[in-house]
């Protein structure tokens, strides 16, 4: 594909499908797994695609606004979510080159410090505590849950997911735009 555009809209718009379906498809398989205190969402695993194109970072934020709204937990979860997903893959993408011992361990820790953040405070204020106050321990505990299931995800299957892409050399064939001549 010649056309850097529309190869950006391409790889984002099936980085969102496929964030889509493996999320809905894990919550059919294994209820309560995506979007409850603990939670070990295996899309996540999608996120390490942020430091290899820029098309990831609204891929993954459209792909986890529509997979809320199949699985979420209401309207909170339609902004605190995408939003944690849209800092960590904006943050994700700027530290992409950080590497220890050849892997983006930075870049996989990101994910886990914003949802852990921002989702841990919705399930601490919205859910635990319905809008009434902030408690901090509450909130450290939540935190903690979600921060604890995006680095499991992110560790167990992202950072391999990213050797494998980078030793195969599928990171630049996958996500590079080449202008292949083809000869007449």
């Amino acid at each position: 594909m010649k056309n850097k555009p529309t190869l950006y809209i391409v790889q984002g718009a099936l980085i969102a499908a496929m964030y889509i379906v493996m999320t809905v498809l894990q919550y059919v398989l294994l209820p309560g797994t995506v979007s409850n205190e603990i939670q070990f969402r295996v899309s996540e695993v999608l996120t390490i695609l942020a430091l290899y194109t820029p098309a990831a970072i609204p891929g993954l934020t459209i792909g986890c606004v529509l997979a809320n709204i199949f699985v979420g937990l209401g309207s909170y979860d339609l902004l605190f979510g995408p939003l944690a997903t849209l800092i960590a893959a904006l943050v994700m993408y700027a530290v992409r080159n950080v590497r220890l011992f050849k892997l983006p361990v930075l870049a996989a820790l990101m994910p886990a410090l914003f949802n852990g953040l921002l989702v841990g405070f919705e399930i601490d204020f919205f859910f635990n505590n319905n809008a009434q106050a902030f408690n901090f321990v509450d909130f450290l505990i939540m935190g903690g849950f979600v921060a604890i299931g995006e680095i499991a995800v992110l560790f167990v299957l992202g950072l391999p997911l990213s050797r494998v892409l980078e030793l195969n050399g599928l990171d630049k064939r996958i996500f590079a735009l080449k202008s292949n001549k083809q000869k007449i």
